[in-house]
């Protein structure tokens, strides 16, 4: 089950590798032996260092979730509890009015927009820096991207939907998702990565303190 994703060549090896690299450098895992496992196959499939730092690079930013989830919520307690917030400090965003413009404004960030408007910018300046650079093709940033929210670690599901959609949008078919979804579930292997080693030193450990005695 684990190793169906590399076998059936939907998606190419190479974004396999990146897929995977992604949900396990991803902010909301951070596992090392996975990390260094899967930079190993993407450069042995052909990847780049400017491919494999670009899933780095995304990985960090999607750390902007804790304000798509949080954002609205103190918007909302503050309203039930009576609490105005403090009028937010005038700042130019062009990066915002850039991305506003071209179609790729998310309503989800308009909360923390109207909470500080500089620091929006600030961080939608680094995104757009980010998946504006050519790096990779449409079609695979968005795959990368829904793998970042479907992963059993974070489980986003708006953003999952906004990527699925945009996937199709860049020609993803169908079969392309889905096989990016079981990259996800492949990952939980994990839990016997690091499970079965500690079971078999205890169990070691057991018998040695039970034949001494």
């Amino acid at each position: 089950m684990a190793n169906d994703p590399w076998r059936g060549g939907v998606p190419p090896r190479k974004l396999v590798e990146l897929v995977s690299l992604a949900v396990n450098v991803a902010c909301t895992n951070l596992n090392a032996d996975g990390t260094r496992r899967h930079v190993r196959g993407a450069l042995d499939a052909g990847a780049s260092r400017e491919e494999i730092l670009f899933v780095f690079k995304c990985a960090s930013v999607m750390a902007v979730h804790s304000c798509s989830l949080g954002a609205p919520i103190l918007l909302e307690e503050a309203k039930a509890a009576g609490v105005a917030p403090a009028p937010a400090s005038p700042a130019a965003t062009p990066a915002v009015d850039s991305m506003k413009g071209i179609g790729q404004w998310n309503a989800a960030w308009d909360p923390f927009l109207a909470l500080d408007p500089g620091w929006t910018d600030a961080f939608m300046a680094t995104g757009a820096g980010i998946y504006g650079s050519g790096v990779l093709p449409a079609k695979e940033i968005e795959l990368l991207s829904m793998a970042f929210d479907a992963s059993f670690t974070h489980m986003y599901a708006p953003g999952v939907r906004r990527h699925v959609q945009n996937a199709l949008k860049a020609g993803a078919s169908i079969t392309e998702i889905f096989e990016v979804l079981k990259i996800c579930v492949a990952q939980g292997v994990q839990a016997c990565n690091l499970g079965v080693p500690i079971l078999e030193a205890e169990l070691s450990t057991r018998a040695g303190r039970d034949q001494a005695g």
